[in-house]
């Protein structure tokens, strides 16, 4: 069994493999008690989520560890990886702009240079 930074680790190794951009790793440890961290990650292409989300699934599996759920991958604008302390959040940028989730869990905002079309 990982650590919960073993699964931090591997997981944006996994999104860094399939070129994921924009990756943020939010501590969310005081701030809820169901989970200790959230890991965001934009995708160009529904294509791109879905190979994101099926590399860390497989990068974990190969480690022991298995997914608890995973959502959206109908639509793959906003994939959803459940590893228990540790959530993956893989979205398109136009839909990770729309929930804005770093400021909803407190986190200050960065510059980010617009995704190439």
């Amino acid at each position: 069994m990982l650590t919960t930074e073993q699964k931090i680790a591997a997981i944006k190794d996994a999104l860094e493999d399939v070129k994921a951009v924009d990756i943020e790793i939010i501590d969310t440890s005081k701030k809820s008690p169901l989970f200790e961290c959230m890991i965001i990650a934009s995708a160009q292409s529904t294509r791109q989520t879905k190979a994101l989300s099926d590399n860390v699934e497989k990068k974990l599996k190969a480690l022991g560890e298995e997914a608890l759920s995973t959502e959206g991958e109908g639509s793959g604008e906003w994939i959803l990886v459940d590893f228990g302390e540790v959530l993956v959040h893989i979205m398109q940028p136009p839909v990770r702009a729309y929930y804005n989730l770093e400021e909803l869990w407190g986190v200050q905002p960065k510059a980010r240079v617009p995704a190439a079309k």
